[in-house]
């Protein structure tokens, strides 16, 4: 994937490197980057808060961190019909699912981290698969499969039968499908600078809000 695109497909000089993310400040250095882009794969990070201050450190002054990550409510319909399945089956339930952040915690660990300027979205974007099984069989293809330390290796057949009948009787779609939520948080923050522009103190407004609503 890092090679896929030739060099000549761009207009301006890169540089490919291979790191961890945890890394960065060991490839990197600190305070040469004017802006650092994450696209969908903080989710794999052990330590985000230590990953982030990092992508702070690596910023010049006023540089931009522009990141997406899976949130929390991404494939909650899988988590929850795995879950009641091992419960029902088992009598006991293990994680599936990798766990991800939740987005009330992204503009404290970004504030945490010391970006400035903060802006945090979010946005859900549902998939239907015919069952679950090409929801698995995507998931696989995508590299996205559960990387949770001490997780069960295999789960039963019967139990992952009984999740496909779960998925679909609880999430099912009117025409057949089965939904898969995947929330993308979206977030900016700036890495802070004399020239930025900052608020006025409280009380030193000369513009009545009332008058303008």
């Amino acid at each position: 994937m890092l090679h896929r695109d030739p060099d000549s497909e761009f207009e301006v000089e890169i540089e490919r490197i291979h790191a961890e993310e945890e890394d960065l400040l060991q490839v990197v250095g600190p305070n040469s980057q004017e802006a650092i882009v994450s696209c969908l794969s903080l989710h794999w990070v052990n330590d985000l808060p230590g990953v982030l201050v990092q992508i702070k450190e690596t910023l010049k002054p006023d540089g931009l961190f522009l990141g997406a990550m899976f949130g929390g409510e991404t494939l909650y319909e899988l988590r929850t019909a795995l879950q009641l399945a091992e419960v029902e089956r088992e009598g006991g339930i293990s994680p599936h699912v990798s766990p991800m952040t939740d987005t009330r915690d992204i503009s404290n660990l970004l504030g945490r981290a010391g970006f400035t300027l903060l802006t945090v979205d979010i946005d859900e974007v549902k998939v239907a698969y015919p069952t679950m099984w090409e929801l698995l069989e995507d998931l696989s293809d995508m590299g996205e499969g559960n990387a949770v330390i001490g997780r069960r290796n295999m789960i039963k057949r019967d139990t992952i039968a009984a999740a496909s009948a779960i998925y679909k009787e609880l999430h099912g779609n009117e025409d057949g499908t089965i939904p898969a939520t995947f929330q993308v948080i979206y977030m900016i923050g700036w890495k802070p600078a004399p020239t930025q522009p900052k608020p006025l103190d409280r009380g030193t407004g000369k513009v009545n809000l009332k008058e303008i609503l």
